[in-house]
């Protein structure tokens, strides 16, 4: 076991910085406490698997408990994962809307996860998906084939898993995936990674657009996929999900009162360059809710194709 104090010397909200790692309601590598007192995560490094327990008082010291081989990489880092290399302070808001938020969210902070087969895994397979769908495929595939996390079986989470590796990935038989509900593009893509995976780890020290291009180097994964994993590993501040269902929109609504697409989104962004996606983060955290004028995008099973 690996036990860890840290002040955060800024205001932290240790759930909205950690949060964007959750995959959904049934993650198995997150857990939440009844009382919300305790976030648990497990994740890979390069020492092994961990998992690490999460604990902060108001306005006290964050505590990290970890166990497994890769506690003593992952609760070095804690600072790091909780957003100390983040410098919120260049931020310049330039619509009313995010300007609110910035006041009302001093604890919003991007994070650096530092892994990016972590991160990669689950956001390959959110690729022209509905949440539902692919938080679903992420679910099955870690339960199936991920390890059981590290830890007391008395203290950590009962049912908690380690992410698949890049080896256990590739080991998976065509059915499997198909079982899991993942199409072949999105199946061949996270192949493609996982025979390059220990290189890929080097985008999260390069950072930054040189980090999104060398991810963009494996088939399959584009600008979106990209950002997505930038975002999380590297806490990227202007990795925007371009091509994504609902940001266009829900960004148009909040700061001009209609729909976008790509190109209208790169405009109204214009401003904030080298922060596009700090200002994103914080119009989705601002409560704004776009309105809906149809139907919900349908999930689609494709373990009954």
């Amino acid at each position: 076991m690996r036990d860890r104090e840290w002040q955060p010397p800024y205001p932290l909200d240790l759930y909205g910085v950690l949060s964007p790692l959750r995959r959904g309601r049934g993650d198995p590598t997150w857990r939440t406490a009844s009382d919300g007192a305790v976030i648990w995560r497990v994740s890979s490094t390069p020492d092994g698997p961990a998992t690490v327990a999460y604990r902060r008082r108001a306005g006290g010291p964050v505590r990290a408990t970890g166990w497994g081989p890769g506690a003593g990489w992952e609760i070095g880092r804690l600072p790091s994962l909780l957003g100390g290399d983040d410098d919120p302070s260049v931020f310049v808001a330039h619509h009313p809307l995010v300007a609110d938020a910035v006041r009302r969210m001093p604890g919003l902070r991007l994070g650096s996860s530092g892994r990016v087969w972590d991160a990669l895994l689950p956001a390959v397979l959110e690729q022209k998906v509905t949440g539902t769908e692919a938080r679903r495929s992420f679910r099955e595939l870690a339960r199936r084939f991920g390890d059981p996390a590290p830890g007391p079986p008395d203290v950590v989470p009962e049912g908690m898993r380690v992410p698949p590796t890049p080896q256990q990935v590739r080991a998976i038989p065509d059915w499997e995936w198909h079982r899991a509900g993942v199409d072949h593009a999105r199946r061949s893509a996270i192949l493609h990674a996982a025979v390059v995976a220990h290189r890929l780890e080097a985008a999260a020290e390069l950072g930054g657009e040189q980090g999104r291009v060398l991810l963009r180097r494996v088939r399959g994964i584009g600008v979106w996929t990209a950002a997505e994993i930038a975002q999380r590993v590297w806490g990227d501040p202007d990795a925007v999900s371009f091509g994504d269902f609902h940001i266009p929109n829900t960004v148009g609504h909040a700061l001009l009162g209609h729909d976008l697409d790509d190109a209208g989104l790169l405009e109204v962004l214009a401003p904030y360059a080298g922060q596009r996606q700090r200002a994103v983060r914080y119009i989705e955290s601002s409560g704004f809710r776009r309105p809906r004028f149809g139907p919900r995008f349908s999930p689609r099973d494709y373990r009954t194709l």
